[in-house]
């Protein structure tokens, strides 16, 4: 006999009751993590609210930008912050999936019997930074994949579970092509948002001039530990959702896919591939960690126009034409975004 599931009920007057309370009790944390960063990392607000908001989703995070813009730096300061156990790895051509996953080695003991004994590689940590990921080869990628979507790794047969709270935090650069292995779209889909990283502004920059360059560095200091924000990410899935919410996330995901009937918009039809439907899961756990970072217990249309962009520009794809004609994935998403406005 079949069983078909039934949506969750909403929350009742009680569960928000106790939701309200545990946000409330969260905020004051999530806030005071939130100020350490920024006393490290200077003008780039956009970018630590977003890295923040894909953590506590419980996702991984593509940071892309030219070198020299903290990349690794924030992820060493999220790691301090935050209470994790972070590690970095800079990837190249000639790196091995070994290299990631870890190995066996046969040990011989004193009695002369030998064995064989699984040494962790550095992807069994709760914060990975993936540093250039982009110049791995195919091969090392698809092994950190199972990582990213498994969170165990497979090695001489044998499954070993990862860390939890386990997140990845890869950096791309996306100016310098030669030796580099773009990342199959599979991946890229794994990764939660992608999140743009710019130059900072001039007073930013005048800051970190004078922060970054004298006998005293500025350290982080923790803010949690990573049992809060396991809890933390668990509250964020039992924030409700309003039906216009939703429907927004709904209609702005489908809205940028080709359409199968026939009846293509004009944005449609530049349109070579889109999202699936991991998008619009994406959507739902962002729009509420978002909120919960700005003090709010629900998310609001704003949250889905605000973070369309990070959630959609790498699981979409124009034609070559629309390509041709100037068009860019960004561009598109406006324009989305503004229909949906």
């Amino acid at each position: 006999m079949s069983v078909i599931s039934q949506p969750p009920a909403s929350p009742g007057t009680a569960d928000m009751n106790s939701i309200a309370e545990t946000a409330e009790a969260a905020l004051a944390t999530i806030t005071g993590a939130k100020a350490e960063i920024g006393r490290i990392i200077f003008g780039q607000e956009n970018v630590v609210e977003q890295t923040l908001v894909t953590i506590l989703s419980g996702g991984h995070g593509l940071l892309v930008g030219v070198p020299g813009l903290a990349k690794t730096k924030l992820v060493e300061t999220l790691g301090t912050v935050l209470g994790l156990d972070a590690r970095r790895i800079q990837f190249t051509p000639d790196l091995m999936p070994s290299d990631i996953l870890g190995s066996e080695v046969m040990e011989q003991a004193a009695d002369g019997s030998r064995a064989f004994r699984f040494i962790k590689g550095p992807v069994f940590s709760q914060l990975l930074m993936a540093d250039e990921i982009n110049r791995a080869s195919p091969r090392t990628q698809s092994a950190l994949l199972q990582a990213m979507q498994e969170y165990h790794v497979t090695v001489a047969g044998q499954s070993h579970d990862l860390p939890r709270p386990f997140h990845v935090l890869a950096t791309q650069n996306p100016l310098e092509q030669e030796g580099t292995y773009p990342l199959p779209e599979a991946q890229l889909d794994r990764f939660l948002m992608q999140v743009d990283v710019h130059y900072p502004d001039l007073a930013s920059e005048r800051q970190i001039l004078l922060a970054t360059t004298g006998a005293e560095q500025t350290q982080a200091q923790p803010a949690m530990t990573s049992n809060e924000l396991a809890g933390f990410q668990q509250l964020v899935r039992r924030m409700p959702v309003g039906e216009s919410v939703v429907e927004a996330i709904l209609t702005l995901v489908r809205s940028a896919r080709p359409a199968e009937d026939g009846n293509s918009s004009d944005l449609q039809k530049l349109i070579a591939w889109g999202p699936g439907p991991r998008a619009s899961q994406a959507l739902m756990l962002t729009v509420r960690a978002r909120a919960l970072v700005d003090g709010r217990l629900a998310p609001s249309v704003d949250d889905v126009l605000a973070l369309a962009e990070p959630i959609l520009q790498h699981r979409m794809a124009l034609t070559f034409a629309a390509r041709a004609d100037g068009h860019n994935v960004r561009s598109v998403i406006s324009q989305l975004k503004a229909k949906l406005g």
